[in-house]
Order: structure tokens, then C-alpha cells, then sequence
């Protein structure tokens, strides 16, 4: 039986089982996704012990992404732009580390917003951590010449901006609302409006109709600045999506099969989520 696993702490409310204990029921294959609850200071020894445990891999959540990158033997581009890793296997023996929450980001973006390259305003990203540098590396590698990113700590969003390169530029909080009306996409990064705590606040009375604003909070999936922006007559992506879209490749490495994302798991999640 092959074996994978997600790894966090804590971990309890991970859907990553859900999504693929789907796929493995889907495609008939023998195999087991489990959640490994592990703290910071038992890390290593869990990594040193992955293969031997009989796992093919893992996936990773808060707060192991930047120390799992470290770990790796071999880093994917993905995860070397980002300087953060989701997901590990292993290749002739050594362990292998890549970011798939760029992949996992446009390719919900592209089914939900097929159009959205048709805006040629610039892209505004909402926040600086982890999730943003994954949202920028994929705007950069889509060709995008005008990426801005606000945040409440302009030195992070400067060190963000100067990691990626001139494309890139890093802009007050307080400014966010000047550049919305000319931006083709809005991306909140942040962890506002999950669990409905907060909003980025952002007045989309005055953005275009038809620009998107996308979210990568999926709990709740409505969130308020979604449904503003729909209210405003925007295209809005929800993060749940991209939830979806992230676990493809690697249950590809740990089993042989490229899954694909369907309205049926959409529904799946989404299902999960409106009742917890």
C-alpha cells in the first residue's frame, strides 16, 4: 500500500485526508492519506524517519514550510522562489521539496476566470507573507510586468518586492485603496475575513467591471471581500480552489496518477467546510 501524509502543528482541521481520500477512492488505487500531527522540535527526527515509516511523502502546512526547504536535498524552482515548501517525496532515495501553492493559485484562477489575462491593469497583491511570494512567482512566471503588493509592514512587502525583481513593487497599506480602480486583479492574501474575523476592506465601487478579486481564505467561502467585489460586478475566485487545485501534483509523485479537480470534490470541500 502506498502512503502519504500531511504534517503540522496542529493539524486536526486539515482537509487535505478529505481531498485525498477522494481521489484514492476515485481512482481505485491502495493506498492512505493520514494527518501526522508534529511540533517544531520533532521535525528532523520525523524527516529522518519519513521513508522508514513507509510514507512516499508528505504534504507540509504551518508552521514547517520554510524548515522542510531547508531539509530537502533537491528544491524545485517553485519552491526556491518562494523560499518555502508544501509538499516533499522522495526521488533515487533523496528527499525532494516544491511550492505547489503557485500552481495551485493560477490554475483555480484560470478556471474560474478564464479571462482574466484580457485586464491590463496591473495586479494588486494583499499582504507579503509566504502565500503572497507563491501568488507573485506566478503572476511573474505568467509574464506580468506590474505586480504591486501592500501591506501593513511596508519592510516586509520591500523585501518581497526585492527578492522578485523590478516587476515587482512594494506599496503602503494605507494606499491600497488609490490603486483598485486601475488593477485587473485583486488578490487578498492576508488571513482576513477567515472565519469571518476582518476584512482588507477594500472599496470595490470604484474598481472595474470584470476585473477579478481573488481570495485565498476558503472558511468561510463567501468571504466579505468576495462578496463585495460580485456585488460590484467583479469576477470572484474563492481560495478553495486553489486548495484543490495545490494537492495535484503530489498525489501525482506519491501515486502515480494525475487526479483531476472536479465541481463533485468542489462539492465535496465546500460541504465540509459549511458544516464545521
Amino acid at each position: 500500500m502506498k502512503r502519504a501524509c500531511v504534517i503540522g502543528w496542529p493539524i486536526t482541521h486539515s482537509r487535505s485526508p478529505l481531498i485525498h481520500g477522494a481521489w484514492l477512492r476515485q481512482y481505485g488505487i491502495d493506498g492512505a492519506y493520514s494527518k501526522e500531527p508534529v511540533k517544531p522540535e520533532d521535525l528532523e527526527s520525523f524527516l529522518s524517519s519519513l521513508r522508514a515509516r513507509g510514507f512516499a511523502g508528505c504534504n507540509v502546512t504551518v508552521p514547517h514550510k520554510e524548515a522542510v526547504f531547508s531539509a530537502a536535498s533537491k528544491r524545485e524552482p517553485s519552491a526556491v522562489a518562494v523560499g518555502a515548501a508544501n509538499t516533499l517525496w522522495f526521488e533515487n532515495e533523496e528527499l525532494n521539496c516544491a511550492n505547489t501553492d503557485t500552481y495551485g493559485f493560477m490554475a483555480n484562477l484560470e478556471n474560474r476566470a478564464p479571462d482574466w489575462r484580457k485586464g491590463t491593469g496591473p495586479i494588486v497583491v494583499l499582504g507579503a507573507g509566504g502565500s503572497a511570494r507563491a501568488v507573485v512567482h506566478g503572476f511573474l512566471e505568467d509574464g506580468r510586468e506590474d505586480i504591486r503588493v501592500f501591506n501593513r509592514s511596508l519592510e516586509r512587502s520591500e523585501l518581497l518586492a526585492k527578492h522578485f525583481g523590478g516587476r515587482v513593487s512594494a506599496w503602503p497599506w494605507a494606499e491600497r485603496q488609490e490603486h483598485a480602480p486601475e488593477a485587473a486583479v485583486i488578490v487578498n492574501t492576508t488571513t482576513l475575513g477567515m472565519n469571518e474575523a476582518g476584512s482588507p476592506e477594500i472599496d470595490f465601487s470604484r474598481a472595474r467591471k470584470g476585473a477579478v478579486a481573488a481570495d485565498l481564505v476558503y472558511v468561510p467561502l463567501a468571504t466579505e471581500f468576495l462578496k463585495s467585489a460580485e456585488a460590484h460586478g467583479l469576477v470572484a475566485v474563492d481560495g478553495l480552489g486553489m486548495l484543490l487545485h495545490q494537492a495535484v501534483p503530489g498525489f501525482e509523485k506519491w501515486f502515480g496518477v494525475r487526479p483531476e479537480v472536479t465541481p463533485q470534490l468542489y462539492d465535496l470541500i465546500a460541504k465540509d467546510i459549511s458544516g464545521s
